[in-house]
């Protein structure tokens, strides 16, 4: 289920009514989105597993990990002089930018937007979004440039006119058409050209503020055309757009306008526990070097099994740490706001289910709701889920760019979610669906056979 809340503000009401209204009846409900990969909701029941076996697990996984850390050190710790080993492993160059070079422009941009989206609203609750949407294309400005903010406004405007003629199949069409100029050659070139000036971020923050603003045009386009009651102005549209830090890497979330009890003391724990993460990460980069080791081929054969298994697995721990990161500290602000982001993306290696929904759990709700569930409905007919697979991640290859490794990683999810049909389909045919009605009769007729307690029985007589 998506949770619907607004980022929009109260323009006819105020005070507690206001707040209870709006949390209630939200002006404009949208849902979460976040991210960039994605993993579909199954149509079975996850369950967790025994706690025993959970500890089991765990315990034979620290052991292996120790095991091929140590190795892992011990290849680093010999290579120390090389060119490529440096006082640190700095392979990595988003996370080298992120918190080394742009490390104060990032703090200085969102405590800006914390103290004075804080203070304005205070001032005035009533234009709270108003406000947020001024510093966030105040700050996109200064970073982009004015071609860069009205190229963006420039897609708003066409969707925007889009979703005045309600036709969700015609908001598709231009939604997709849109993000595909950003995707496809020579359009994402000339569009590139519009940008002035040149950093060594550029590139991320261009194509990553474009992306997230086509598809929170599509979502309002979408809402737009189930609104029964005209239509959303486009000042909302700019509003719920320009959140600053939802801007460059989603999601574009929704107000919960009320705060949960110890929210404050949650909020301060999730700051702490996003950069003891960041420290820890820097301190692991002194001793393994578990980017730099795998681009030396040379170093690569003379490597057994196991340290070649941990890197494998040390670099996949490390994607979703940036990820974590990134949206928890994005997290973190938004619920001073009084937002509802979506859950962090959950370790790797707690997911042992096929297909789970733990990494980008915003991406999957967009796609869910739009998309798998409007097409597939209820999921369970075969046509229907074969249609509503390709469908799914048709948008989602053009969202990753289209290339071969998206090409098959597609195929295989979408292959897996319509398996998984179809064998429950062929299960539920003669023989098998009476093997299994007979079973459950024989286990019917068991419990209604068990003798009764011998405590039982005493107080009957």
């Amino acid at each position: 289920m998506v949770i619907r809340h607004s980022l929009l503000p109260l323009h006819r009401q105020t005070g507690t009514d206001a707040l209870e209204e709006a949390r209630t009846h939200p002006p404009f409900p949208l849902p979460k989105f976040a991210g960039v990969d994605h993993c579909l909701r199954t149509s079975g029941r996850s369950r967790a597993l025994p706690r025993i076996e959970l500890y089991l697990y765990t315990a034979v996984l620290g052991l292996a990990l120790l095991w091929a850390a140590s190795w892992i050190i011990e290849a680093s710790s010999e290579n120390i002089n090389r060119r490529a080993f440096r006082e640190n492993d700095v392979s990595d160059f988003e996370w080298a930018m992120w918190f080394t070079t742009f490390r104060n422009h990032i703090l200085f941009a969102l405590s800006g937007h914390v103290i004075f989206a804080k203070i304005c609203s205070m001032l005035s609750p009533k234009n709270r979004s108003l406000i947020y949407m001024l510093y966030g294309a105040l700050a996109v400005l200064i970073t982009m440039g004015w071609t860069y903010v009205s190229l963006v406004l420039s897609h708003c405007i066409i969707l925007y006119s889009v979703a005045l003629i309600k036709r969700k199949w015609l908001c598709f069409v231009a939604g997709l058409t849109s993000l595909a100029t950003f995707k496809m050659e020579p359009f994402s070139t000339w569009q590139e050209g519009f940008v002035t000036g040149s950093f060594d971020l550029q590139d991320i923050l261009f194509y990553g503020g474009c992306g997230f603003s086509i598809m929170r045009c599509m979502s309002f386009a979408l809402e737009n055309c189930e609104k029964k009651d005209g239509n959303y102005s486009f000042m909302d549209l700019i509003k719920y757009n320009f959140y600053l830090p939802f801007f460059f890497f989603g999601p574009a979330n929704n107000s919960n306008l009320t705060r949960k009890e110890r929210e404050m003391w949650n909020i301060t724990v999730q700051a702490l526990v996003h950069l003891g993460a960041i420290l820890v990460v820097d301190v692991f980069f002194h001793f393994l070097y578990i980017l730099t080791i795998p681009s030396d081929l040379k170093l690569l054969k003379q490597l057994s099994d196991w340290p070649l298994a941990g890197l494998a697995y040390f670099n996949l721990v490390y994607d979703w740490v940036k990820a974590a990161v990134m949206f928890g500290v994005i997290n973190t602000v938004s619920r001073l706001d009084h937002l509802d982001p979506p859950q962090p993306p959950k370790c790797i290696t707690m997911l042992y289910v096929f297909a789970e929904t733990h990494f980008d759990r915003g991406i999957n709700d967009w796609l869910c709701k739009y998309v798998y569930d409007y097409i597939g409905e209820n999921h369970d007919s075969i046509f229907k889920e074969l249609v509503a697979t390709i469908c799914t991640f048709a948008v989602t290859t053009l969202w990753l760019g289209p290339c071969e490794l998206v090409y098959i990683w597609s195929f295989f999810n979408c292959f897996g979610l319509n398996f998984e049909l179809w064998v429950a389909k062929l299960f539920s045919l003669p023989p098998f669906s009476t093997i299994e009605l007979i079973k459950e009769r024989e286990r019917k007729q068991a419990l209604l056979e068990e003798p009764e307690p011998e405590v039982g029985k005493q107080k009957a007589e």
